[in-house]
Protein backbone atom coordinates (compact mmCIF):
# COMPACT_ATOMS: atom_id res chain seq x y z
CA UNK A 1 0.00 0.00 0.00
CA UNK A 2 1.00 3.58 -0.62
CA UNK A 3 -0.11 6.57 1.39
CA UNK A 4 -0.24 10.04 -0.16
CA UNK A 5 -0.47 13.22 1.90
CA UNK A 6 -1.02 16.58 0.19
CA UNK A 7 -0.32 20.03 1.54
CA UNK A 8 -0.10 23.59 0.30
CA UNK A 9 -3.62 24.47 -0.76
CA UNK A 10 -5.28 27.73 0.16
CA UNK A 11 -6.86 30.97 -1.02
CA UNK A 12 -5.06 33.17 -3.52
CA UNK A 13 -5.99 36.06 -5.77
CA UNK A 14 -6.07 35.66 -9.52
CA UNK A 15 -2.58 35.97 -10.95
CA UNK A 16 -1.02 34.61 -7.81
CA UNK A 17 0.92 31.42 -7.13
CA UNK A 18 0.71 28.34 -4.93
CA UNK A 19 2.82 25.25 -4.56
CA UNK A 20 1.26 21.92 -3.67
CA UNK A 21 3.25 19.06 -2.18
CA UNK A 22 2.50 15.36 -2.03
CA UNK A 23 4.51 13.07 0.20
CA UNK A 24 4.37 9.34 -0.53
CA UNK A 25 5.07 6.59 1.97
CA UNK A 26 4.74 2.83 2.10
CA UNK A 27 5.38 0.65 -0.94
CA UNK A 28 6.72 3.48 -3.08
CA UNK A 29 8.82 1.01 -5.10
CA UNK A 30 5.58 0.01 -6.84
CA UNK A 31 4.94 3.51 -8.20
CA UNK A 32 5.94 4.37 -11.78
CA UNK A 33 4.37 7.82 -11.90
CA UNK A 34 2.79 10.40 -9.66
CA UNK A 35 0.69 13.37 -10.49
CA UNK A 36 -2.21 15.66 -9.80
CA UNK A 37 -5.88 15.66 -10.65
CA UNK A 38 -8.52 18.21 -9.69
CA UNK A 39 -12.27 18.35 -9.23
CA UNK A 40 -14.30 21.53 -9.30
CA UNK A 41 -17.84 21.69 -7.89
CA UNK A 42 -20.31 20.04 -10.22
CA UNK A 43 -17.60 18.72 -12.51
CA UNK A 44 -15.84 15.41 -12.89
CA UNK A 45 -12.29 14.85 -11.78
CA UNK A 46 -9.75 15.85 -14.41
CA UNK A 47 -6.07 15.25 -15.05
CA UNK A 48 -3.70 18.14 -14.32
CA UNK A 49 -0.10 16.89 -14.54
CA UNK A 50 2.04 13.81 -14.11
CA UNK A 51 5.72 12.96 -13.70
CA UNK A 52 7.55 9.70 -14.15
CA UNK A 53 9.51 7.96 -11.42
CA UNK A 54 12.81 9.30 -12.70
CA UNK A 55 11.42 12.76 -13.36
CA UNK A 56 12.50 12.62 -16.98
CA UNK A 57 8.97 12.53 -18.37
CA UNK A 58 6.20 14.99 -17.61
CA UNK A 59 2.86 15.84 -19.15
CA UNK A 60 0.23 18.49 -18.53
CA UNK A 61 -3.38 19.23 -19.30
CA UNK A 62 -3.70 21.88 -21.99
CA UNK A 63 -5.48 24.16 -19.53
CA UNK A 64 -2.40 24.44 -17.29
CA UNK A 65 0.48 24.23 -19.77
CA UNK A 66 2.88 27.10 -19.35
CA UNK A 67 1.47 27.97 -15.93
CA UNK A 68 1.98 24.81 -13.83
CA UNK A 69 5.23 22.92 -13.33
CA UNK A 70 5.45 19.47 -11.78
CA UNK A 71 8.65 18.23 -10.14
CA UNK A 72 9.79 15.63 -7.67
CA UNK A 73 12.37 14.97 -4.99
CA UNK A 74 12.95 11.24 -4.89
CA UNK A 75 15.05 11.49 -1.74
CA UNK A 76 11.92 12.75 0.02
CA UNK A 77 9.40 10.70 -2.03
CA UNK A 78 7.65 13.99 -2.66
CA UNK A 79 6.06 15.48 -5.77
CA UNK A 80 5.34 19.17 -6.18
CA UNK A 81 3.27 21.27 -8.51
CA UNK A 82 4.12 24.94 -8.79
CA UNK A 83 1.03 26.82 -9.93
CA UNK A 84 1.58 30.31 -11.35
CA UNK A 85 -0.74 32.82 -12.99
CA UNK A 86 -3.67 31.21 -11.25
CA UNK A 87 -7.16 31.83 -12.61
CA UNK A 88 -10.57 31.55 -10.92
CA UNK A 89 -11.26 28.50 -13.09
CA UNK A 90 -8.35 26.74 -11.36
CA UNK A 91 -10.48 26.62 -8.21
CA UNK A 92 -10.92 22.97 -7.25
CA UNK A 93 -9.95 20.25 -4.84
CA UNK A 94 -6.57 18.99 -5.98
CA UNK A 95 -5.77 15.32 -5.51
CA UNK A 96 -2.37 13.68 -5.58
CA UNK A 97 -2.34 10.36 -7.41
CA UNK A 98 0.12 7.55 -7.96
CA UNK A 99 0.19 4.24 -9.72
CA UNK A 100 2.12 1.57 -11.59
CA UNK A 101 1.43 3.04 -15.01
CA UNK A 102 4.10 5.42 -16.29
CA UNK A 103 1.38 7.51 -17.91
CA UNK A 104 -0.69 7.45 -14.71
CA UNK A 105 -3.74 5.95 -16.33
CA UNK A 106 -6.18 4.68 -13.71
CA UNK A 107 -4.16 5.70 -10.62
CA UNK A 108 -4.16 3.13 -7.89
CA UNK A 109 -3.57 5.48 -4.97
CA UNK A 110 -5.12 8.82 -4.07
CA UNK A 111 -4.51 11.49 -1.48
CA UNK A 112 -7.27 13.07 0.57
CA UNK A 113 -7.31 16.26 -1.49
CA UNK A 114 -6.43 19.87 -0.79
CA UNK A 115 -8.61 22.87 -1.62
CA UNK A 116 -7.33 25.58 -3.93
CA UNK A 117 -9.48 28.68 -4.24
CA UNK A 118 -8.61 31.48 -6.64
CA UNK A 119 -10.53 34.72 -6.16
CA UNK A 120 -11.16 37.16 -8.98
Amino acid sequence: QVQLVESGGGLVQAGGSLRLSCAASGATFSISAMGWFRQAPGRSREFVARISRSGSSTSYADSVKGRFTISRDNAKNTVYVQMNSLKPEDTAVYYCAAGPSVVLSQPRYWGQGTQVTVSS
